[in-house]
């Protein structure tokens, strides 16, 4: 498992939704199309920012704690054809429980009760998007290295987001 932090939270001319996970080890990326919900849960948290009611997620922590539990990591477990599942990891009554979740939703949590995020080794030699790759240098040894054509798309998109926390502003 890596453990990755949430980049920034961004979306395209067309209103796509997007968490960027990045890896704090290595320049790799994750990129995860979220719904737009989720994307303002991720956004306004990180933002420090607050609602006078709980958010969905807001619930689900204090459902948790006053429970008796504690979320101890969310992890970004599989890629199934386009689809990334995750999990989230409760500590409660002396028993680990792990949940599963979206992985919208896993990220919008974690980021409230200030958990890791773990991603799969196999989904990021899947999925990551590795800035040195767009540039045309080598993948690390061990990795299949996508093609330029295969980035091409992953390039083109990043390059036309806009950042979330942006939105709005003059």
């Amino acid at each position: 498992m890596v453990e990755m932090t949430v980049d920034s939270v961004r979306f395209s001319r067309n209103q796509q939704r997007v968490v960027i996970l990045k890896d704090q080890r290595d320049e790799r990326y994750l990129l995860i199309w979220i719904g737009q919900a989720e994307s303002t849960a991720i956004a306004h948290q990180l933002q420090g920012t607050s609602y006078p009611r709980p958010l969905t997620h807001d619930l689900l922590k204090s459902v948790i704690t006053q429970m008796g539990g504690r979320v101890t990591n969310v992890t970004i477990s599989e890629l199934r054809q386009t689809t990334f599942h995750a999990y989230i990891t409760i500590e409660v009554n002396g028993r680990t429980v792990q949940v599963d979740a979206r992985p919208s939703d896993a990220i919008a949590l974690a980021v409230r009760v200030k958990c890791p995020i773990y991603v799969a080794e196999a989904v990021l030699d899947a999925a990551a998007v590795v800035p040195e790759e767009v540039e045309g240098s080598p993948r690390k040894s061990g990795s299949s290295a996508p093609s330029a054509d295969d980035l091409a798309v992953y390039r083109d998109f990043i390059n036309n987001l806009d950042i979330l926390d942006e939105f709005g502003k003059d």
